[in-house]
């Protein structure tokens, strides 16, 4: 990577001389970038938009307006360590968003992944780590250690308590508030969260077959038609569906649920 390109720097943007810059990055006016930043080729800083470090960020992102990304976290256990931010590649962060750094209490960093999209005012705790090509719709709160699977979609409003895991390919309504873990591949609505059925819908779009949408629907009548613990329904799983490549992230979401999951 080729760093400390300042061409795309507008006069009025402040850039901290140990920044690391890669060609193509562009920061737009009234912009700041501490020291500890490195940011990769293509991506977009547009005004009024703070970064600090230590947070890596990484090729062709688009950041809005108002952002604050890399600042320490709410915890009040957070006692200025030098914790991490890390931010992949082709992701969108709109207006007015919040990504804070994680804490040495857990893994200290907040990580996330390619491909997503954060609307406007979304909000990412210390600790969360979220997966590819999701998308948080507008004010979105993920509480500190929040995992977010590749593909989840969490509607306009959702809330998100800590610790809490969102599986692949899973859907939360808008204003749902989810205390429990959501299994892969599940719908859920509600205060608090409950699953309403597969995102058949989504993971048609994505290319799941006939067959592997119908071995998903047996699925969850295992975990949540037939009376049975969690722990039941892994077993369950287990016997009847390991042959089914698309069963395995459902059912390592149930195994992973410290939390329980939503019922």
């Amino acid at each position: 990577m080729t760093t400390n390109d300042w061409s795309g720097i507008h006069p009025q943007a402040i850039v901290d001389p140990s920044a690391k810059l890669a060609e193509g990055v562009t920061v737009g006016p009234w912009s700041y970038v501490g020291p500890g930043v490195e940011i990769g080729e293509g991506t977009e800083v547009l005004s009024h938009v703070v970064i600090k470090g230590p947070t890596t960020i990484g090729r062709n992102n688009r950041i809005f307006q108002f952002s604050s990304i890399g600042e320490e976290c709410q915890d009040k256990k957070y006692a200025g360590e030098p914790t991490t931010l890390l931010i992949g590649d082709d992701n969108v962060i709109r207006e007015n968003c919040t990504i804070h750094r994680g804490t040495v209490q857990d893994r200290g960093e907040t990580v996330i992944g390619n491909g997503n999209l954060f609307m406007a005012y979304v909000h990412v705790a210390h600790d969360c780590v979220i997966g590819n090509n999701t998308i948080l719709a507008n004010t979105t709160t993920l509480a500190g250690h929040v995992s977010i699977g590749d593909y989840a979609i969490l509607g306009g409003g959702t809330m998100v308590h800590q610790f809490c895991n969102i599986g692949v390919h899973s859907m939360a309504a808008g204003g749902s508030i989810v205390l429990k873990d959501i299994p892969a591949y599940v719908m859920a609505s509600g205060q608090s969260a409950k699953p309403f059925g597969m995102n058949v819908e989504g993971l048609r779009r994505r290319g799941f077959s006939k067959d592997a949408l119908m071995s998903l629907r047996r699925a969850y009548k295992t975990i949540y038609r037939q009376g049975l613990t969690t722990a039941q329904a892994v077993e369950e799983l287990e016997k009847t569906c390991q042959d089914i490549p698309e069963i395995r992230p459902l059912i390592d979401s149930l195994r992973g649920a410290d939390r329980g999951i939503i019922r």
